[in-house]
């Protein structure tokens, strides 16, 4: 732990700073959460589980529960409808080395919602009290906590965050992570902060605010505009996860740290790309760092051609090589330096 205050406790945790990653599927796989917690978030769920245990002899559930290596607390994000399947997946997770047991309520996309999981749960709040008392329940007892994340509702005409919220404070949940959109919005148009700011007034356990969070000054605007204890962070951490550090230097000393050189990005680049080699293995680990290095590659002077070579490349060898000579050759410019 740092030797600064903690920004917020979850359950016998402390959270040493303010800025946290989302869990992104497709997205936030182990080695991006290493790399992310190295640079400074201070929590990196999982991608999410679905608590349909029948599924997780498949190979993505596999790696989903894979959180070797990464450091403490270790946050598992659960995925479904029923209470008493999310019940016995908080548990065998807790038993496989769960530190925080994440719920999920705010994924808009239709396939989960189809199911009346994420975000669709927020159409029966019974259904959220059931689930949730539910959840704690099952791990009560171990020191694991249960965290939510949610939306402001289910679409304007219906923003019952606050009341969800109090639902889960109820329920014994230990703190709320809220995007500042409802399910209808998805990611479209700007978040809204307001509710937000009604959630944090209305509960006492931590929130943390999630939306349009893509610059140190705008975390600290967040911040300011909602009384959050924390900011969280999706997808403007796509290609640069160095936001973290940015966030957490303005937020809790006062100013922005000196910007990293383009020599030590290239580092953090090419080594988070052989952990993607190394994890998912050389078909999946090709694809998978095409779409990293398409955002990575929005550094470079020619992104476009560069991004034209990375997906072109046929094995992680030639990607990799190709990665090392674009990157090598943008440190090199680097004005910094010179």
């Amino acid at each position: 732990m740092s030797d600064q205050a903690p920004a917020f406790r979850i359950g016998r945790w402390e959270i040493p700073a303010p800025a946290v990653l989302a869990p992104m599927a497709g997205v936030t796989d182990r080695p991006f959460r290493i790399v992310a917690r190295g640079l400074g978030a201070a929590l990196a769920a999982s991608e999410m589980i679905t608590s349909d245990t029948r599924l997780w002899n498949s190979r993505k559930s596999r790696l989903r529960m894979d959180h070797s290596g990464e450091p403490e607390p270790r946050v598992v994000q659960l995925a479904g409808a029923e209470p008493e399947a999310l019940a016995e997946a908080a548990r065998r997770n807790v038993d496989l080395g769960a530190q925080i047991i994440d719920i999920n309520m705010g994924c808009p996309a239709k396939k989960v919602c189809n199911r009346l999981c994420g975000s669709a749960l927020l159409q029966d709040e019974p259904l959220v009290g059931r689930i949730l008392g539910a959840v704690v329940a099952a791990v009560q007892g171990t020191g694991v906590p249960v965290t939510l994340k949610t939306r402001t509702g289910w679409d304007r005409e219906h923003r019952n965050g606050v009341a969800v919220a109090r639902i889960a404070e109820a329920a014994g949940i230990a703190a709320l992570a809220i995007h500042g959109r409802t399910r209808a919005d998805f990611y479209e148009g700007e978040a809204e902060y307001e509710t937000i700011r009604e959630i944090r007034a209305a509960v006492s356990i931590p929130v943390v605010a999630n939306g349009d969070v893509d610059s140190a000054q705008k975390a600290r605007d967040v911040l300011d505009r909602t009384g959050a204890a924390g900011v969280m962070v999706g997808r403007a951490a796509h290609g640069a996860p160095w936001i973290f550090r940015d966030i957490n230097g303005l937020l809790t000393r006062g100013r922005l740290p000196a910007p990293l050189s383009r020599a030590e990005r290239r580092d953090i680049i090419l080594s988070h790309l052989q952990a993607i080699y190394a994890f998912h293995g050389e078909d999946f680990g090709l694809r998978i760092a095409r779409k990293h290095l398409g955002w990575y590659g929005k550094l470079l002077d020619d992104a476009p051609a560069a991004r034209a070579r990375f997906m072109a490349a046929p094995d992680t060898a030639s990607q990799f090589a190709c990665a090392v000579g674009e990157f090598e050759a943008w440190s090199r410019a680097d004005p910094q330096a010179a």
